[in-house]
């Protein structure tokens, strides 16, 4: 999980440096245990002029590397803490114009505020900002952090000050938890991202950062596969999460997902005049509800015009999978691979054919 600390005042001078270093001293320890990484961003680098885009943010369509570079950013974090100043009973300008350049990068996502200031100690930032926010669905979370600087700082830094370290680390603590939860709703949003199968379910392309969820799918569903064929001789068996992120980089997987779990997955790719379709997988409570038939019409559906066949393999005594399979219309060698597999085809102009080689 990412999360983006921002600090919003760009006057020279200002203290948000000294805040932000703060917090990150603060928190680090916490992230660490959780599995966040922190990535400090000072606004004030990003370099974004007032607002210049000629389209509006929600079409996504931006003109000026700028916005390009900040979009990239934002949209790379699961959530945000704005270090922010209070001016006038508001937030700072430039996090206003920051916020209106993006729309879709936002949304779903949490937000948490650490202000500073006099009388308030930042606190009318935080309220003015948290109206903007919600527009955007970004999803402002309760706890807070709000710094009376009269009474914090000493020589330029903060006063050490328990309290407000254990406000810290809540703030990372519900952060974090809001993030997880808005987490099937970021990725429904995903460009790319369709309906899938079971009622609420999504599928989305797989990337290399779902390595640890796909190394959990496959030893949770190539154990029936190891009983039924008597070896354990089987790779998805034994990859280590490293192998299926380098995988995952060359072949096109598509996953369903569920509140955030990895219910399936189907990987593809073109060899030749072949489309290869493998790792067929279901969680194993929920075999039977048509989701293996959905992920295999899928990756059937993805294959090139010019694709004379789809080649897949399964394990000779997988008779369930091959029934699958065959009743989808592909059809098996008149002999098994000396390693125990079958490879199956499907010809893509109807016919079926039959091969003896082995994907």
């Amino acid at each position: 999980m990412r999360v983006l600390t921002l600090v919003c005042s760009t006057r020279p001078g200002a203290l948000g440096p000294v805040v932000g270093q703060w917090l990150l001293e603060t928190v680090t320890p916490r992230a660490a245990e959780l599995g966040v990484e922190l990535v400090p961003v000072a606004l004030s680098d990003l370099n974004l002029p007032f607002l210049d885009e000629e389209e509006h943010p929600s079409s996504g369509v931006y003109q000026h590397e700028h916005t390009r570079r900040w979009s990239a950013v934002a949209d790379s974090a699961d959530g945000f803490i704005a270090i922010t100043p209070e001016y006038n009973y508001g937030m700072p300008a430039t996090l206003k114009n920051a916020l209106d350049y993006l729309s879709r990068e936002w949304a779903w996502k949490p937000i948490g505020f650490v202000s500073y200031g006099n009388t308030s100690a930042g606190t009318r930032s935080v309220q003015h900002a948290k109206q903007v926010v919600t527009t955007l669905r970004l999803v402002p979370v309760g706890a807070t952090v709000a710094i009376r600087i009269g009474d914090a700082l000493q020589n330029g830094r903060l006063r050490p000050d328990a309290a407000r370290d254990r406000a810290g680390v809540g703030l990372l603590d519900e952060l974090v938890r809001v993030a997880h939860a808005l987490r099937p709703m970021r990725e429904r949003a995903r460009p790319g991202a369709f309906y899938g199968p079971l009622p609420g379910s999504y599928a989305r392309r797989l990337t290399p950062d779902d390595a640890p969820q796909v190394t959990v799918l496959q030893r949770c569903c190539w154990v029936d596969e190891a009983l039924v064929n008597g070896t354990m001789a089987i790779p998805a068996l034994h990859e280590s999460p490293d192998q299926v992120h380098e995988w995952l980089a060359t072949w096109h997987t598509t996953g369903i997902w569920l509140d955030g779990r990895l219910l399936g997955m189907v990987r593809t790719r073109r060899s030749g005049t072949d489309w290869h379709v493998g790792r067929l997988a279901v969680v194993p409570d929920l075999r039977g509800q048509g989701l293996g038939r959905w992920l295999l019409r899928t990756a059937e559906a993805a294959a090139d015009s010019d694709c004379r066949r789809i080649v897949l393999v399964t394990g000779t005594k997988s008779l369930r999978n091959i029934d699958l399979y065959r009743s989808e219309g592909y059809q098996s060698a008149a002999v098994a691979s000396s390693d125990g597999t079958t490879c199956l085809t499907k010809d893509l102009s109807g016919e079926a054919g039959l091969t003896t080689s082995a994907d």
